[in-house]
């Protein structure tokens, strides 16, 4: 399959605001996370005359399937159909918002039209569709919606060379420069973009939770201008390392400066929420024996008690798809 490895390298190592900008210019949407802006320029830029509509991923090859998902950075593996699921959810979702706590909010008529998508059975009531789908995002996990750590740090190794010694150069400065450069932009002011993604991700699904947990969250929310700040301060002040330790020292400072941090789903979504902020800042995320930074199903918060309704749902679905008459 041919395409431009320069393009594409430039991509895989581009942050938030520059991809952003780049989107801007093209003249197409700019609105989502990092990677779902990733993923819509590598379809415009790098394989523009692919279709890539759910007609369209139904008609490659196993090959083919597998080749798109390494252009798209993420895992190629598996059968046509984990393939063919994983690249519509990766084309299609925030994986960051396509969670359990989400298909909960769901009615039977978008569940259905997820199996649909997802080439799962299509019979059994709302709760039997939610199993199925929630199945098909768990076997996927960490498969898609975001690129592999190793592409986002490094690119492509010989990308460059594609473009003669001119590039080389060019791309020898700024890989020599690259640090320091991010370094100084710990403290830059970020788009407001930003800000609103960060604040729109703390209340994502807040609705489902106690009336205090949601008083807590919107308390953040009013802070996020103070904790971007925060996350500024932690990243110069190590190195601009982040990991479990950083995620602690910020819930330490939020509890001095008296902010309401006590209930577990806000600090986590507060935590992931500041590991957000630090990826786009520039930071290296899990090196020295910290956690990686997932934001992934595993991840989204929700209440104890959404936890054990969720978790009794799934467990009711499960012994329905069992019965030998539940289809």
């Amino acid at each position: 399959m041919d395409y431009d490895m320069y393009v594409l390298d430039t991509l895989y190592r581009g942050r938030l605001v520059e991809l952003r900008e780049r989107a801007e210019e093209l003249g197409i949407s700019k609105s989502g996370s990092v990677e779902v802006i990733r993923a819509r320029l590598i379809h415009h830029l790098v394989l523009p005359d692919l279709d890539l509509s759910w007609d369209g991923i139904q008609s490659m090859s196993h090959k083919d399937l597998g080749e798109v998902l390494k252009i798209f950075g993420v895992k190629s593996s598996g059968s046509q159909r984990e393939r063919r699921q994983r690249l519509w959810l990766h084309l299609n979702f925030d994986s960051r918002r396509m969670t359990i706590e989400k298909l909960a909010e769901m009615d039977r008529d978008d569940l259905h039209e997820m199996c649909v998508r997802l080439e799962s059975p299509l019979t059994g009531n709302r709760t039997i569709l939610m199993g199925r789908v929630a199945g098909v995002l768990t076997n996927q996990l960490n498969g898609w919606g975001r690129i592999k750590r190793s592409l986002r740090r490094n690119g492509i190794p010989d990308a460059v060379e594609q473009r003669g010694d001119q590039y080389t150069r060019d791309e020898s400065v700024s890989a020599e420069e690259y640090p320091l450069e991010i370094d100084s932009n710990f403290h830059d002011i970020p788009p407001q973009a930003v800000l609103e993604d960060a604040a729109d991700a703390i209340i994502l699904g807040a609705e489902r939770l106690d009336q205090g947990v949601q008083t807590d969250l919107k308390f953040v929310v009013s802070k996020i201008s103070d904790l971007e700040r925060m996350v500024g301060t932690i990243l110069r002040g190590h190195g601009g390392r982040w990991g479990e330790a950083q995620k602690e020292l910020i819930l330490r400072l939020a509890i001095r400066r008296g902010w309401p941090v006590e209930d577990d789903a806000v600090r986590t979504r507060m935590s992931r929420v500041a590991t957000d902020m630090a990826e786009i800042k520039g930071a290296r995320l899990g090196e020295f024996g910290m956690e990686q930074s997932r934001n992934t199903l595993r991840e989204e918060v929700v209440s104890s008690t959404s936890r054990t309704r969720i978790k009794e749902t799934m467990r009711g679905a499960q012994r329905v798809l069992e019965r030998p008459d539940s289809n």
